[in-house]
């Protein structure tokens, strides 16, 4: 039997990781952060690290060290009902209803809208939707070849090419970081870059992709479960030193870029603007290469994920089926927009977020804390309540002029640390805290 991976190995795990979660938001929006954060870009970015790089860690690591099987397994430590809504929901989100679409909206609009009329835009994107889930879905099909297709192939692939974009726009920079900062990032901007992270939806990423992670662990004949948990967090850690890296020069390019151009409505349009700048009808092919690159790599991963935790909860659904599934249903909602998908994603990630945030880091806790039921029960429904209100927060202005809506707001609004977006952190800290106390009382009872 084998007792651990080879450092080859290892690279490859972590390359395959980092492949599954640079996909849409991790190029749009540190650029988009940039621009709006403007000479407050250095705390934007700091911000931004936390959420985009050091929960996906932590929830990598969580995985790990509660030795658990994936998300589900988790949070079966809360209860089984929660366990079920939750994967599913996150499954929902991070799969056919909200990130996969993204990605194929976002490979369209920065990749090919420059190379398409303006009449016939919807017909190319929806030709585009079909053919990218088409290729996406035959590369999930088998799980056992995820390491070889995204880390050992379209990774280093994109890793050159987004290479030499970021060398041409650092030794000949657009313009300075002496530029005025904007909305929320002019009084907040570590808090709002921490906020920005949500949407690249990479904590949530990091609890779905944990499956894939330790299945290809085992595929490599490791199956001893401490070895597997510390060969996991090694492979997050390869994985988030490379996106850390990436992120903060791209915020540092969406910054530089408002020296040529005007704020932008997302950072795909950004990256468009200063890949033709520099290179012309070429950086325009570039940026395609670059983004659908990206983005095809965690559609890769996101299906796969999809069928095989599904088809664990429900032996009845097929694999194959569900992967289906995940890849027709996008195919359709892709064609909503780019700007559209993200103001529709923003409230269920307000909501979801808090939850996978307390679930993660009660994980990451466990060999101080134990997984008693009390702590982890107490501390998600604590944080249930206040992630509902952040969610409402974040809905768009029509529907919070409703009665019921303003209701809630101004609950919310009571809340410590409400103006921040962080409404639930004092409730689940309550929460987590009674939890820990009261099982110390009735679990040693019962003991």
């Amino acid at each position: 039997m084998k007792t651990k991976l080879t450092w080859r190995e290892m690279l490859f795990i972590g390359m395959m990781l980092f492949g599954l979660f640079f996909g849409a938001g991790n190029l749009i929006f540190p650029v988009y952060l940039g621009q709006q954060a403007g000479s407050h870009v250095g705390a934007a970015i700091v911000g931004l690290l936390l959420t985009g790089i050091g929960l996906p860690l932590l929830g990598v690591a969580g995985i790990g060290l509660t030795r658990s099987e994936g998300v589900f397994d988790l949070a079966t430590k809360v209860n089984r009902p929660f366990a079920y809504t939750f994967t599913v929901l996150l499954y929902l989100t991070v799969g056919p209803f909200f990130a996969l679409p993204r990605l194929a909206t976002t490979s369209f609009q920065i990749g090919l809208a420059p190379f398409a009329s303006t009449r016939h835009q919807g017909l190319v994107l929806a030709v585009f939707s079909v053919l990218f889930f088409l290729v996406a879905w035959w590369l999930a099909r088998n799980p056992g070849k995820l390491m070889t297709y995204i880390g050992k192939w379209l990774t280093p692939l994109f890793l050159v090419l987004l290479g030499l974009l970021m060398l041409a726009a650092f030794i000949k920079p657009m313009g300075g970081f002496n530029v005025a900062a904007r909305g929320a990032y002019v009084t907040h901007p570590l808090a709002t870059g921490f906020t920005e992270g949500y949407n690249t939806l990479d904590a949530l990423a990091s609890l779905a992709f944990g499956i894939i992670v330790i299945d290809s662990i085992r595929a490599l004949g490791v199956t001893e479960p401490g070895q597997i948990a510390k060969d996991v967090i090694k492979a997050g850690v390869i994985c988030v030193v490379l996106m850390g890296i990436i992120y903060a020069l791209l915020a540092l390019m969406g910054t530089m870029s408002l020296g040529h151009f005007a704020a932008a409505e997302n950072g795909g349009i950004t990256l468009a603007q200063i890949a033709n700048d520099y290179f012309g009808v070429f950086g325009n092919l570039l940026l395609a290469l670059i983004v659908i690159i990206a983005c095809l790599k965690t559609a890769i991963g996101l299906i796969s994920a999809f069928g095989d935790t599904l088809h664990t909860l429900f032996p009845r659904l097929s694999y194959v089926g569900l992967t289906i599934v995940a890849s027709a249903l996008p195919c359709l909602f892709a064609n909503v927009g780019l700007t559209k998908l993200i103001s529709y994603s923003t409230p269920v990630l307000m909501f979801l977020y808090p939850l996978a945030i307390v679930l993660i880091i009660l994980a990451v806790l466990s060999p101080l804390l134990g997984t008693g039921r009390w702590l982890f029960g107490l501390g998600i429904l604590f944080t249930l309540i206040p992630a509902f209100f952040s969610a409402v927060a974040a809905l768009p202005a029509a529907w919070q002029r409703a009665g019921w809506a303003q209701a809630i707001l101004h609950v919310n609004n009571q809340l410590p640390l409400a103006a921040q977006g962080f409404s639930w952190a004092v409730p689940a800290l309550i929460g987590c805290t009674a939890g820990w106390l009261l099982g110390r009382v009735f679990e040693r009872k019962v003991n």
